[in-house]
């Protein structure tokens, strides 16, 4: 992850606004508590955690990435926002992490995950760990199978999607369906992209 981002983190979040397309809809979705705990999973440059920091001020803030070089950028980016006291970044793997371990504390209020699972190839442990380290709510947002777009934007997606070994996951719904909580599933804009919120 470290030779893909080493260049891209640099530019990662200005063209990426233009297709993470949900992102914003899951953040003010969170609903978190006051002085509750939120752990994202794959935080890259810090972008969606400093949006969950200024829309909810009182909650304190965690984020894993394996990639040590999306978290320099992604530490650079909080301290440049002032809110180096809220957020805690740690470099781990999102398949097998010790959540006390890493953070002091073994569960979170709110858990997410942002165009990520599409990105790890075993999704599904991924997608495990984050639902044992939630006491509250799962929530994510990632590509969907564009069901409802024209084949040949399909086509086009998967493959630029592929040069960047990200593969969007079409047995999501029955894996998510397989935790046994609580789940609304949503398509979003005819099927761009999914979000799921997952509750115990």
């Amino acid at each position: 992850m470290d030779a893909i981002y080493v260049q891209q983190r640099h530019f990662y979040d200005l063209t990426r606004k233009y297709y993470l397309l949900g992102r914003d809809r899951l953040i003010a979705r969170l609903d978190v508590p006051v002085g509750g705990s939120v752990l994202e999973i794959g935080c890259g440059t810090g972008r969606n955690l400093i949006a969950v920091a200024r829309r909810y001020p009182t909650a304190l803030l965690f984020g894993l990435d394996i990639s040590e070089a999306m978290l320099a950028t992604a530490r650079a980016n909080v301290a440049r926002a002032g809110l180096s006291a809220r957020i805690v970044l740690k470099q781990a793997d999102a398949t097998d992490f010790d959540a006390k371990g890493l953070f002091g504390q073994p569960q979170f209020d709110r858990v997410f995950f942002s165009y990520t699972l599409s990105m790890i190839p075993d999704w599904r442990a991924a997608l495990m760990q984050g639902a044992t380290a939630t006491g509250g709510t799962l929530s994510l947002v990632d590509f969907g199978q564009q069901e409802r777009l024209p084949m040949w934007f399909r086509r086009m997606l998967r493959a630029w999607l592929a040069k960047f070994d990200v593969e969007p996951r079409a047995d999501l719904p029955a894996v998510l369906n397989e935790l046994g909580l609580k789940t609304r599933f949503e398509p979003l804009y005819r099927g761009y992209a999914w979000s799921a919120r997952l509750t115990r």
